[in-house]
């Protein structure tokens, strides 16, 4: 009764449309999903064991500013951590234990993406994308208490529990998008919703960076960004539902027309079997998956390490760690719109097509940010310069929304949860890697060592983008909807649904065309 009187009361107050109301709740979800993954990046410094020196090898390692009059300050800083150790316990973890626990997250996030698109598809990207960000939630709140109970191995289950919740978010959240947003509005929205995760990247190190200050408790960063995921799931709940045509008080206006421009068949019908045999061997998607790999590579290493580095290489202390580390993420975040909004003008004046703009697209967000990242580390210990080119480094890295990230919705509306779930799936393999293999490149954390780790970025990101660019495609494929193109010439490997002769059409394969088109 309460929930229906709730309803009423939406359905007079709320006249913006419901696509709208999504993309901003998308908003603070990616918002909310990101803070809870990277804030392990800002309290880890803080978690540790350090050893004070005043060592400085010219060329190697930055000085530190803060050692100056250090010993001026030796008894207050020392009466200081004492009260801190005796409230939080420090831990003796080097760098590749560090690096371990920071990729933690990425195992359970890849174990729970496929099954996370199949449940979207199945139950509605609604619930799958809710329940599992609350369990998200409530696992980074009851961090603190897994690390006091099992140390190290405890903080590396949580962290997975905590990748499990966020496994589904992408291919839920590319499904929705599929079944709530026309193609020429599709940039836009991608930009609206998955940019969240820079407002993540943005106020996750700058709120951890504050609450750490001063010798603050490294459990409190864990507390708020775990109690503001549950606030957000009780608003997802009421306000948000799978589909136009399930919505209680959506107008019959923004209805029509989003049935009348959005061509995933799922909006209007229950969807055949996800057709696994032609989406494995669909070299559009595993062209796909190899450039968000690429993407992911310099994502993740930006954004699970960028803080250790500008904490133990460029010496900034934990306030202005979280400063700087979130200046990247404001420029990435503002950089997504303006390019969202050039892709979709040019696709709507058709002065390129979908294919084009998302090659433009994944290359300036994969070639121009491989280079600035190249350029800040030969920057040494110019702490202005490293951080300006890391700014321009993510501020392209933002033409990802208007490419791969939504590519998935591109070549197959219908599955869109499924083969988004696949790519980022396999993509978010990144994440595992990258953390360990910076612990293991850096062990003494030098600017030689971190050179080495920088430049597997650049190839990396380089070498994917070039293969996306010679087979990358923005076209739905044949698999996604078998009645409208039919089966492709040359097709070995049986039907993709159950025979049915009352529907059966004959296919006709045209001179010009490998996509074949079905008659009745």
């Amino acid at each position: 009764m309460v929930l229906k009187g709730w309803r009423l009361i939406l359905n007079r107050v709320i006249f913006i449309p419901q696509r709208y109301v999504l993309g901003i709740m998308g908003l603070f979800a990616l918002a909310n999903s990101f803070t809870m993954r990277v804030c392990l990046s800002m309290t880890i410094t803080q978690m540790v064991l350090h050893s004070e020196s005043s060592e400085h090898i010219v060329g190697e390692t930055c000085p530190d500013p803060q050692y100056v009059g250090m010993m001026n300050n030796t008894i207050i800083e020392s009466t200081t951590t004492s009260t801190l150790l005796e409230r939080r316990e420090k831990y003796d973890w080097n760098e590749a234990t560090q690096g371990l626990l920071l990729s933690a997250f990425y195992y359970g996030y890849v174990l729970t993406h496929l099954p996370g698109g199949l449940l979207a598809e199945k139950f509605g990207g609604k619930w799958t994308l809710g329940i599992g960000l609350l369990s998200t939630s409530i696992a980074t709140a009851l961090t603190p208490l897994a690390v006091s109970l099992g140390g190290a191995v405890g903080l590396f289950i949580i962290r997975v529990i905590e990748g499990m919740g966020e496994g589904p978010v992408t291919p839920a959240f590319v499904l929705l998008l599929a079944r709530w947003v026309p193609p020429s509005e599709r940039s836009r929205f991608g930009a609206m919703i998955f940019g969240g995760a820079q407002i993540g990247n943005i106020f996750g190190p700058y709120l951890s960076g504050h609450l750490l200050a001063n010798n603050g408790d490294w459990a409190n960063v864990f507390y708020l960004f775990g109690g503001l995921g549950v606030i957000w799931f009780i608003f997802w709940v009421l306000l948000c539902y799978s589909t136009p045509n399930t919505h209680p008080f959506i107008s019959e206006e923004e209805k029509l027309y989003l049935n009348n421009n959005i061509a995933a068949s799922g909006l209007h019908k229950k969807l055949d079997p996800v057709p696994f045999k032609a989406i494995l061997r669909s070299p559009q998607l595993w062209v796909l998956v190899l450039a968000a790999v690429g993407h992911d590579w310099g994502y993740f290493t930006m954004i699970t390490d960028l803080p250790k580095y500008f904490s133990d290489v460029l010496k900034f202390n934990i306030q202005e760690t979280g400063l700087m580390s979130a200046l990247p993420y404001i420029a990435m975040y503002v950089f997504s719109f303006i390019f969202a909004s050039l892709c979709d003008l040019c696709i709507k004046k058709k002065w390129h097509s979908i294919t084009t703009g998302r090659k433009i697209y994944t290359t300036i967000s994969s070639t121009l940010p491989a280079v600035f990242v190249i350029l800040a580390s030969y920057s040494g210990c110019n702490r202005v310069e490293a951080v300006a080119l890391f700014i321009a480094s993510m501020a392209f890295m933002a033409g990802f929304y208007s490419s791969v990230k939504i590519n998935a919705m591109d070549i197959a509306p219908n599955y869109a949860g499924t083969c988004s779930a696949f790519v980022n799936g396999l993509a978010a393999i990144s994440g595992i890697i990258t953390p360990y293999l910076v612990g293991l490149l850096t062990p003494d954390q030098t600017i030689s060592q971190w050179r080495i780790a920088f430049w597997t970025v650049f190839v990396v990101m380089v070498g994917t983008n070039l293969v996306y660019l010679i087979w990358g495609s923005g076209e739905q494929q044949w698999w996604d909807d078998v009645d409208k193109y039919g089966y492709p010439k040359g097709w070995k490997h049986g039907l993709l649904k159950k025979r049915r002769p009352d529907l059966e059409k004959k296919v006709v394969y045209p001179k010009h065309d490998h996509s074949p088109i079905a008659h009745d």
